[in-house]
């Protein structure tokens, strides 16, 4: 069955030959099985321990398996059941990338996918920001055709219940903190408190160019940009005064349903950057080059930077964009080859402390590029999409 795709009908579909190009055929796929990804309480806590998974949400054991580092990992990478309470530390989460790039981001592709991603129990959706690619620059299909990514996840809002709504991120010079705080906070009102916020400062000089803008002090101006987002989304009368952003005494209504506004992480992966995503947000979310060894590397240094300021390093979360490529075995890309190779990469990145990783089916060229085959990759994402469920 095709739930989603340009013909925007459900069909039943021969099977699709294998892509012989860049790819490979996709594996075949798994009955269902599996068991979720636990992260288990530290030793000898002070105080509460962490919650136990709510009842009846829950598919398979639920028995950890015990190992040393900061996750247990059971034989299926995978998160059952979605957390709405603000605590992800007990499972690693399971998320996926919206169609919001190349061919398959049309209205169609774009509702009934994020449909089936949460009647397949995805925790999350989770979009992305391109605005221009220059004609001199040579960049890879993924960001040649790219939606606006907070106008696609209001769209997909529409379509669903329960699902989250993730950009990550927003190159945050590119736009007004007071206006993203309206659109943010907007989102959050018609999803019913389900968005979540990334922030990055960019890198294109071509964009940097276009909407007139510079990302430094990239510290400074990201700490400002954060206290101005808070304070109009907490406070009755919000009023700022910094180097580079002034908010004169106003108000704004109306507040986002997440009590202190939606969940911001912060992008960056030089230490400076790691570390005031420890201090300053709610975690940290990787780009699509980060690799294993740097998710390993980043995930230490933002928690002790949340200790350090005397925050809960194990509240902090650490999100990580996966690039899947399933069908081909590459040994530099842990998300690559089978079903089961594909999960026991997964594996890798909870063992590395990972909170929630989604799979963002956008950086395959056979899905994300504006050059592919409509209809084989409808076909491929909904594939892909199925056999890697959290929830089947």
């Amino acid at each position: 069955m095709r739930p989603f795709g340009p013909s925007g009908v459900y069909e039943r579909l021969p099977p699709a030959p294998g892509p012989t190009d860049l790819a490979g055929p996709l594996p075949a796929r798994p009955r269902p099985q599996g068991r979720p990804v636990r992260r288990p309480e530290p030793a000898a806590p002070a105080g509460p321990t962490h919650p136990a998974p709510r009842a009846g949400r829950t598919r398979g054991p639920s028995r950890p398996i015990p190992r040393p580092g900061p996750v247990a990992v059971a034989g299926w990478a995978g998160s059952v059941a979605r957390r709405r309470d603000g605590d992800y530390r007990e499972f690693m989460l399971i998320s996926c990338g919206c169609p919001v790039s190349g061919v398959w981001a049309d209205p169609l592709s774009l509702s009934g996918f994020a449909m089936r991603a949460e009647e397949l129990g995805y925790h999350g959706l989770w979009s992305f920001q391109r605005l221009l690619a220059g004609a001199e620059q040579d960049l890879a299909p993924v960001y040649q055709s790219v939606l606006d990514p907070l106008l696609a996840l209001a769209y997909a809002a529409a379509r669903t219940t329960e699902i989250r709504l993730g950009v990550a991120v927003i190159n945050l010079p590119y736009v007004s903190p007071v206006y993203l705080a309206k659109q943010v906070s907007t989102l959050d009102v018609l999803s019913g408190g389900r968005a979540d916020l990334g922030l990055g400062t960019g890198w294109s000089p071509v964009e940097f160019a276009a909407t007139g803008t510079d990302p430094n002090p990239r510290g400074r101006r990201t700490e400002e940009y954060l206290a101005v987002l808070r304070t109009l989304w907490t406070d009755r009368v919000s009023a700022y005064a910094g180097d580079l952003y002034t908010l004169p005494p106003s108000t704004m209504a109306p507040k986002p349903v997440q009590p202190g506004g939606p969940p911001v992480l912060l992008g960056g992966t030089a230490d400076a950057a790691l570390r005031r995503a420890g201090r300053h947000a709610d975690g940290w979310v990787s780009s699509s080059r980060a690799s294993l060894a740097d998710v390993a590397r980043a995930t230490p240094i933002v928690r002790r930077a949340a200790e350090e300021a005397g925050r809960d390093p194990d509240a902090v979360r650490i999100v990580v964009r996966g690039v899947v490529q399933a069908g081909r075995r590459d040994d530099r890309l842990p998300l690559s080859g089978d079903w089961a190779q594909i999960r026991a990469g997964a594996q890798l990145f909870a063992e590395a402390g990972v909170t929630e990783l989604f799979y963002d089916l956008n950086w395959d060229p056979l899905i994300g590029s504006p050059d592919a085959d409509a209809r084989l990759a409808g076909e491929r994402a909904d594939e892909i999409l199925t056999a890697l469920a959290p929830r089947r």
